[in-house]
C-alpha cells in the first residue's frame, strides 16, 4: 500500500528521528509532500504525524501510546500508519506490530502490521 496523496481528513504516519531529521524515506516523502516539519520528530504537523522510531524499541513504544490516545482524541481524522520502524531504524513488523493493539478505528495500519495483530489478538 503506497500512500501518493491524502484526503483532506486524512494524515500519513510516519517513522522519525528526534530531531526531524527528515532526510530519507517516508520521512523524507512526508516533508516534501504531506507538511512534515524539519527538526520536528514528534507529533502532527501539516497532513504528517511523526513517531520517532530511531530512539530505541522501548521509546518508540511510548511514542506508539501517545499516538494512539491523539488519534482516539480526534476521531474525525483518518491515520495512515506506515510500517514505521521497518525501514532505516531496523526493526521487524513482528516488532513494531503488537504496539498496536487495541487501535481505534480510525488508525489505518499496514497489511503487514494487520496481519500480525489478527494472531496476535486471538
Amino acid at each position: 500500500m503506497r500512500i501518493e496523496s491524502l484526503r483532506d481528513d486524512e494524515i500519513f504516519v510516519f517513522g522519525s528521528n528526534s530531531h526531524g531529521m527528515h532526510a530519507g524515506g517516508a520521512a523524507r516523502f512526508a516533508h516534501e509532500r504531506f507538511g512534515a516539519v524539519w527538526g520536528e520528530g514528534h507529533g502532527l504537523h501539516g497532513q504528517s504525524y511523526a513517531i520517532d522510531t530511531m530512539s530505541g524499541l522501548e521509546e518508540l513504544c511510548v511514542e506508539v501510546a501517545g499516538f494512539l490516545e491523539f488519534a482516539k482524541r480526534h476521531p474525525h481524522l483518518r491515520f495512515l500508519v506506515t510500517e514505521i520502524g521497518c525501514g532505516i531504524a531496523g526493526y521487524t513488523p513482528e516488532q513494531i506490530a503488537p504496539f498496536f493493539s487495541g487501535a481505534p478505528e480510525n488508525v489505518v495500519l499496514p497489511p503487514s502490521f494487520k496481519a500480525l495483530l489478527v494472531e496476535f489478538e486471538q
